[in-house]
Formats: C-alpha cells, structure tokens, sequence
C-alpha cells in the first residue's frame, strides 16, 4: 500500500530524515517508535505533503508519486491526524467534519453515518464549537474529520498524547476496528509503550533520523520490542 524508499528531508540546511525505507500494508496496523526529536512526525508530514521530502521515492498502492502538496495528497487518499489534532476551535464539530470532504467528488460531500457510529460523543455535540471540547473529544473529532475523507492510507501521530485512559480505550478500539475492515493501511506514530504493542502489526524504531530496527510483530516478543525501544 504505502513504500517510501531511501526518503530524505530538510528543515532549511539542517537533515532530519536519512534514507528512510518503510512499507505500510493494507489491513495492518505499522507503528514507528522512537524517542522525542528522532524525526517520526517529519517522516508522517513528508508523506502527507505537509512538508515535502527532500529525496527518495514514495508510492501509493504501486504508484510512483512525486513530491505533492497536501491537498494533492488527499485526493490520492491520504487521511492525517497531526500531532495537537489542529481543529478549527471557532467551528462546530459538524464544520470541522465537513472540512474534509473538498478532497471527494461532489457527488459524495456528506459526513458519512459510521463517523458517529465510531464517535458517538461527536454526534452528541454536532453543534458545538470544536474548542469547547475536552482533549479526549478533540482527538476524536480529529481522526473523525481524517476518516471524513475515506482514506486508503491513515496516518496517526501520537493519537493517545495527553489523552485519558477511557478515551485511549475507544481509540484503540476504533484503531482495531479500521484495521479489522481490511480496507486501509494505517501508520502509527506512537510514544506510548503498552498502547503501540497492543495496536501493530509490524514496527519501526526510528534513531537520529534512520530507521534502528524494524520486524513484525509476530517474530517478536514484548520484551525484545522494550529493549530495543528503550536504548
């Protein structure tokens, strides 16, 4: 589904990314670990075109893309839920939500019924600005407005920060759900140790801006994934 090869980025003259080489596969759950400032939401803004990459290949289900801006990025079925969650505070849930449908054919520009089934809390505050929600809500309304779009390609960056342990739990739940249906990749950037071996099928450990390590999760054990992590 997803493949970067040898992907490079620069902020101005200073390298962040060295080559990094990743698959993301369609009905997986593929989670990049790594300590703060290692370059995890640099790689998921180089594949969202938020940032563009400096060097190096990206395809998407086999085809060859070169460097797009985000929008482009979205209609080629690119969902991104950035770190912050980055809602529109002065817009009710139903705008924020309804942002994400310029990337889809004006014959389905609707905020699709399952949306709130997964979130039933969005429903229940249609009409409430996005900054009056808690954080837990936010994140929620965040990865709803990502999932507006119909993605084939989900990216996560750190979905559980600051977030309480009942919400966690539906996200992950919702994580879960997404992967079950077998109809998208998703890309996970995640900081919290328990919730990212629970959710993956497959890791990469970033260090310095390239990739350390890298294996599925089933020729690994959590211990093996804990000490590598934690180097």
């Amino acid at each position: 589904m997803l493949k970067t090869t040898d992907l490079t980025l620069h902020y101005s003259g200073s390298q962040i990314l060295y080559g990094i080489s990743l698959e993301a596969a369609q009905g997986e759950v593929t989670c990049v670990m790594g300590t703060n400032g290692v370059g995890k939401t640099s790689l998921l803004k180089a594949i969202a075109g938020t940032h563009p990459r400096s060097g190096g290949g990206l395809s998407l289900d086999g085809q060859d893309l070169p460097v797009l801006p985000p929008y482009a990025m979205a209609h080629r079925g690119v969902g991104y839920v950035p770190q912050g969650r980055m809602i529109f505070p002065l817009l009710t849930v139903q705008e924020n939500l309804e942002t994400g449908l310029a990337c889809l054919p004006r014959g389905e520009r609707r905020v699709p019924e399952e949306i709130f089934e997964l979130f039933p809390v969005l429903r229940e505050m249609k009409h409430r600005r996005g900054g009056d929600l808690s954080g837990g809500q936010q994140q929620q309304l965040a990865i709803g407005r990502a999932l507006v779009t119909r993605p084939k390609l989900l990216l996560l960056d750190e979905p559980t920060e600051g977030i309480q342990p009942n919400i966690i739990q539906q996200i992950g739940r919702v994580i879960r759900l997404l992967r079950d249906q077998g109809e998208m990749a998703i890309v996970l950037v995640e900081q919290y140790f328990d919730f990212a071996y629970e959710m993956a099928d497959r890791f990469y450990v970033i260090d310095r801006g390239t990739v350390s390590f890298e294996k599925p999760k089933s020729q690994l054990t959590r211990e093996e994934l804990a000490r590598v992590f934690t180097v």
